[in-house]
């Protein structure tokens, strides 16, 4: 199908607008109701150019463009509302997703540029724990878009490998450790290591001076701190990966902090190359007072490299290794000025890359009466959220009587895909609070009823003994409008994805998802699908067989798998 935001852009291109193709589709907005048209596009821009009110503008070019793709083009104040020959549009979009199928939405915008996405990211020797949900589920969705959309990623879990933390986790276990309970349990039996000495080094603050010279060890390749290290490296990996199958989520490489450590000499070396480093306290710093930001540390007064040092050094050598066009860092909003100290030393670096480098902030999550802090222990371990959903989600669909022969299996996707959809649903931005009512609810805008919504489309196949899509149809009688609703739905739900890209926000395809379900619902509920007249049978067929195409995509893109019954 032509794209018709182009072909607006066309009809005002030749009206002399004044502006360019991409600035004319940018400002192209989609009504709030059907009453006010397919596309519309304000006039505001245009009085400094016409000199004039931009409702008059709006009325005075309406009157004079036309296309045979638009039944009619009329101005409403100063917007120019374009109404499209719903005929073409319907036949369009029905046969280009039954052509395209799950391909639908996709491009090849992407070709041959490199996106590296840097999400998830846990501390080894740390619990997996519920914080980590949003970098690594968002991460996850913002991957996929890009995918779809022809681009070449690389997907990086930049595990928290490197600091301080390992020379306290090294003290604690030479103080306390039992390898043999540490290997039955890992995660749980480290973490109380780590809470303890914590909790002790509170009232012997000399406890943290051996930790940060254990740490000091491990820089310098202390063989015995190694050995503690990559042990502790190992059983933690083996624990995140059981979270990752549950979630469906892999990667490209592990490549964390202590990977980019080795360049770190480089880094500090070409900084006072350059004159980049300033003395301070027995610290080593880049001051960025003059740029409205505090000064960065770069080597610690123990002669230990910091956070933000290894970051740098990430940035160059990831340029060097992929030549991204993109480096984006999915990482909570609390760590904006981080962000912005490092960008700046790259650039002051002269390395004009620092503006390929995103950081994609959100919001925390938290759940009822519960807080999160490793340090104190009070932790809320990822895995066991999961396996609560897909428990919780097995007694629903039990209490239901639904027939299901796989109910394990089904519930495992459905309740996987309850708590990455609420995770989803809103903008990542926004903190949120996270509540097994509302992630299991069959109803409303969450995950189980948009998967109950494909279900209940492949039910209707099913009962029409529907093979495949019946060819060569005109879809003249798809005429109502709840048909035509849904029809928009599915042909906006190419936009929604491009726009998910270009704002890095997933819940535009999540809520795209959700307006498609709802629908699909309409049409079900109100429409009759096995009709008589058999070219209208089948004309609906398809439609409804598209429908279920175009969600099984969407959730696809959410990382989220559909069940045929539920």
């Amino acid at each position: 199908m032509k794209d018709l935001k182009k072909e607006i852009s066309n009809l005002l291109i030749k009206n002399d607008v004044g502006l360019k193709e991409d600035e004319i589709i940018s400002l192209i907005e989609i009504p709030p109701n059907q009453e006010m048209g397919d596309f519309a596009f304000p006039c505001f821009t245009l009085a400094k150019k016409f000199r004039k009110n931009p409702a008059i503008i709006a009325k005075e070019i309406a009157s004079e463009i036309e296309s045979d793709l638009f039944e009619k083009i009329e101005n409403v104040n100063a917007y120019i509302n374009f109404y499209v020959d719903k005929k073409y549009f319907v036949n369009n979009v029905i046969n280009e997703v039954l052509e395209q199928k799950y391909n639908y939405g996709s491009s090849n915008m992407g070709q041959g540029k490199n996106i590296i996405l840097e999400y998830s990211s846990p501390n080894i020797a740390k619990p997996f724990h519920i914080g980590h949900i949003r970098t690594t589920i968002i991460g996850d969705v913002i991957k996929r878009v890009y995918k779809h959309l022809g681009y070449n990623t690389i997907a990086i879990n930049y595990i928290g490998d490197y600091g301080t933390q390992f020379g306290v986790m090294i003290a604690a276990y030479k103080l306390w450790g039992d390898k043999e309970k540490i290997n039955k349990d890992p995660i749980n039996e480290l973490l109380n290591l780590y809470v303890r000495y914590n909790k002790e080094a509170e009232e012997n603050p000399e406890m943290m001076d051996k930790a940060r010279e254990y740490f000091n060890k491990l820089e310098n390749n202390d063989a015995q701190a190694v050995e503690l290290w990559t042990w502790f490296k190992e059983i933690s990996l083996r624990e995140f990966e059981r979270v990752y199958k549950l979630l469906n989520i892999e990667f490209d490489n592990y490549n964390g902090e202590a990977y980019s450590s080795k360049w770190i000499p480089d880094v500090i070396e070409e900084l006072k190359q350059k004159e980049l480093l300033t003395y301070s306290d027995g610290a080593y710093i880049v001051d960025l007072e003059k740029y409205d930001l505090t000064p960065v540390i770069i080597i610690k007064s123990n002669n230990s490299s910091t956070y933000i040092t290894r970051d740098i050094a990430t940035a160059i050598n990831r340029m060097r290794e992929y030549n991204y066009d993109e480096n984006i860092y999915v990482v909570a909003t609390q760590q904006n000025l981080h962000f912005q100290q490092w960008k700046k030393v790259l650039e002051l670096m002269g390395y004009d890359f620092f503006d390929k480098c995103i950081h994609v902030g959100f919001g925390m999550v938290s759940m009822k009466g519960g807080t999160l802090s490793t340090r104190k222990g009070q932790v809320i371990f990822l895995e066991d959220v999961l396996n609560k959903a897909i428990e919780k989600t097995k007694e629903i669909i039990e209490n239901r009587n639904e027939e299901i022969e796989n109910k394990d299996e089904v519930a495992q996707k459905v309740g996987i895909g309850a708590v990455k959809f609420q995770e989803l649903y809103n903008s990542r931005i926004k903190d949120y609070v996270f509540d097994w009512v509302e992630v299991l609810n069959f109803d409303g805008e969450t995950g189980p009823y948009v998967q109950y919504t494909y279900a209940r489309a492949k039910a209707v196949l099913r009962k029409a003994n529907y093979k495949q899509e019946f060819k060569d149809l005109s879809y003249d009688d798809i005429t109502s409008d709840i048909e035509y609703s849904l029809v928009k739905s599915l042909e906006s739900f190419k936009d929604s994805i491009i726009r998910a890209k270009d704002k890095y926000e997933p819940s535009i395809v999540t809520r795209k998802v959700t307006e498609i379900a709802k629908n699909f619902n309409k049409f079900y509920n109100n429409i009759s699908i096995l009709v008589d007249d058999e070219n209208l049978k089948n004309q609906r067929l398809n439609l409804t067989y598209a429908t279920s195409i175009v969600i099984k995509t969407g959730l696809g893109l959410l990382g989220i798998d559909t069940v045929e019954k539920m």
